[in-house]
């Protein structure tokens, strides 16, 4: 698989990278993936050499204007140093899972720096039970977390000692670093031709609004009146989080793990005629309403956010094409089954949403003011949001790096704003749950991660005494 390469990041990733102004939204992507083995360490060094050249944009960095309204450029870093990217680090042959979480939270709390390519990966040798762990970081302006996925393919073998293993790598991008006068003019090109896009887009759009208009204008109306609305839900600012329990904000972060059969977890979202994401929101809520309780805290309804993929081509691995979607989600109801059903409703409302395709235009609108003003801007749409859950379809297959087997994989998602992420990574036959809290939230992460295990009993309990209806 080779990347398919455009040197301007969208209206979308671009906002992604100029909202870091605010520390709380920094937007990394931290995976961490438990080994059976150490992987031998040239092998690695050559496969992700050869990764790099499949995916050039692992060889780019960002180069921007702060005064320009275009996005900033990909280019190839011509100081691209892979010694960098790839760093190892010794276990002692006494470190615990606990320990490479540890090691791993402080790493997805760090910016990246700006001069080079926006990725790197930590491998820790000598765990306690012989194998290793790896930690893998990519800004989210890169991807998004099912591109992520695409990328690991690439990145990763098929066989534990593959017969291609020294087949010959593919050439390195060639860097082309523009002068200032050619950044000029293709900033300015591109502006151009941005421009040209909007205009044929929005003289299409109205075009189509009039012949509707005539054709129907009852009808016409009652639709330009619903994606109106629906554009406003979208982005109405929301800066307080609902929950009175996890309202405080910091930059520090607690990272842990739940494993949950994916094939018991699909079982239990079919007793409710529903998905996989059902049973795994399900028992998220479920988990954060025995967290409350145990603090006595409210339990009605919360915020919460998830991002709705818009990714047509599912084997693309560059940009990020989904939409961080927001919506109050009750705690309230006691039954697993009709939470699931409640959860099913509530989602595919929010994929019906008629702006959806409009996100990308409106991060174009953002992306004009200046930066402090986006930044406040998005941050008022973030900044309210009480937890967030992503679901990620992972590699159904076993993958393996330099020798070692991946047994467990884990992705833990930003904050960016909320007290708690939960990112569900499916692999093989296991859901690998992450849970990426704010300590200034949860200063008791050990309890919410109690809750959230009790969570995912109660939605798994419902297969003992219901039958199994079939999803069609």
């Amino acid at each position: 698989m080779t990347e398919s390469i455009t040197h301007r990041m969208s209206d979308t990733d671009a906002l992604m990278w100029t909202i870091e102004r605010d520390p709380l939204l920094r937007s990394t992507i931290t995976a961490v993936i438990r080994l059976d083995a150490t992987p031998d360490r040239a092998r690695l060094r050559r496969l992700i050499e050869g990764g790099t050249r499949q995916l050039p944009r692992m060889r780019h960095r960002v180069r921007g204007n702060p005064y320009s309204l275009v996005p900033p450029r990909w280019e190839v870093d011509p100081n691209f140093d892979l010694d960098f990217h790839l760093r190892w680090v010794s276990g002692g042959g006494a470190a615990t899972m606990r320990d490479v979480l540890d090691y791993a939270q402080p790493i997805a709390m760090q910016s990246f720096d700006r001069a080079r390519p926006q990725w790197e990966i930590h491998v820790i040798d000598g765990l306690d039970d012989g194998g290793a762990a790896m930690i893998a970081k990519i800004h989210h302006a890169i991807t998004d977390g099912v591109g992520a996925v695409a990328m690991a393919m690439v990145l990763f073998d098929l066989e534990r000692d593959p017969a291609d293993g020294d087949a010959p790598l593919p050439p390195a991008p060639e860097p082309d670093v523009m002068n200032p006068v050619e950044r000029l003019v293709d900033g300015v090109r591109h502006g151009i031709d941005r421009e040209r896009e909007t205009g044929q887009l929005v003289a299409g759009g109205v075009t189509a609004a009039l012949a509707a208009f005539l054709r129907d204008p009852g009808t016409a109306l009652r639709q330009g009146g619903a994606v109106a609305a629906s554009a406003g839900r979208l982005i109405a600012p929301a800066t307080r989080p609902k929950s009175t329990l996890m309202a405080e904000r910091s930059l520090k972060m607690h990272f842990d793990t739940i494993s949950v059969p994916l094939a018991a977890a699909k079982a239990a979202a079919r007793v409710a005629e529903g998905r996989l994401n059902d049973a795994f929101v399900a028992a998220t809520t479920l988990g954060l309403r025995r967290y409350h309780e145990a603090h006595g805290a409210s339990t009605g309804t919360l915020r919460m956010a998830m991002p709705i993929n818009l990714r047509h081509d599912e084997g693309s691995v560059g940009g990020n094409h989904f939409v961080p979607a927001r919506f109050d989600i009750p705690l309230v109801i006691d039954d697993p089954v009709e939470r699931m059903r409640s959860v099913h409703e509530l989602v595919a409302r929010q994929r019906a949403e008629p702006a959806l395709d409009l996100v990308d235009p409106m991060a174009g609108v953002l992306n004009r003011l200046p930066r402090s003003v986006t930044t406040e801007v998005f941050g008022s749409v973030l900044r309210g949001v009480d937890f967030v859950t992503s679901n990620v379809p992972g590699a159904p297959i076993e993958l393996f790096s330099a020798g070692a087997k991946v047994t467990d994989m884990y992705a833990f998602a930003p904050l960016s704003g909320a007290a708690v992420n939960v990112t569900l990574l499916s692999y093989v036959d296991t859901c690998h749950v992450a849970v990426n809290s704010d300590r200034a939230a949860v200063p008791d992460p050990d309890r919410l991660i109690a809750c959230l295990r009790e969570g995912w009993d109660e939605i798994l309990a419902v297969t003992d005494d219901r039958p199994v209806a079939i999803a069609t």
